[in-house]
């Protein structure tokens, strides 16, 4: 059974809509299940401004898209990078078994709505790995910042890393 946050985001889905003037926009999708998740994001200031989704899937995923938009709206982006998908899942009260691959979609999108943003504002973005297990390391030019993360924890990770050293989630490189 869903919980009564995921009932409530599923019937009035928050920040639903397309972003004409979007900074940035992240679009992932599940070809199992057919989930399509796309996050548009605003940023002012390094914050996320505006959030809308356009999302197609069953109720959970649009539960995980419109509660990914509420946890994301007036975070830095850097704070936003950090949402993990275990983060969405918690925040709705938990999903079924079956339908935890819909909080990675919703971390996904947001996260890559966030790297779009950086590669169009000439931040330079690395990807590591592939899928639901990919994560960016953003190289930000005289700031020093050069730093790999887990995307199911806040864990730095070394470079190139099988799994990471934290929670144990396995990292497939996209080198192999």
């Amino acid at each position: 059974m869903y919980s009564e946050t995921v009932m409530e985001h599923f019937k009035n889905p928050r920040n639903v809509g397309e972003m004409e003037d979007a900074d940035g926009v992240g679009e992932v999708g599940n070809p199992q299940c057919g989930d399509m998740m796309k996050v548009f994001i605003k940023v002012r200031e390094d914050r996320i401004a505006d959030i809308k989704f356009q999302t197609f899937g069953c109720g959970a995923a649009i539960a995980v898209s419109s509660m990914i938009t509420e946890m994301a709206k007036g975070k830095t982006l850097d704070e936003a990078m950090k949402i993990r998908n275990r983060d969405v899942a918690e925040k709705l009260g938990g999903l079924p078994k079956k339908k935890l691959h819909c909080s990675n979609l919703g971390a996904d999108a947001l996260h890559q709505a966030i790297v779009n943003y950086h590669k169009r504002h000439s931040k330079e973005t690395v990807p590591v790995g592939t899928g639901h297990g990919q994560f960016f390391k953003i190289l930000q030019p005289g700031l020093g910042s050069d730093v790999c993360e887990c995307p199911y924890c806040d864990a730095e990770l070394p470079e190139p890393a099988p799994y990471c050293t934290a929670c144990g989630a396995e990292i497939k490189s996209s080198e192999s």
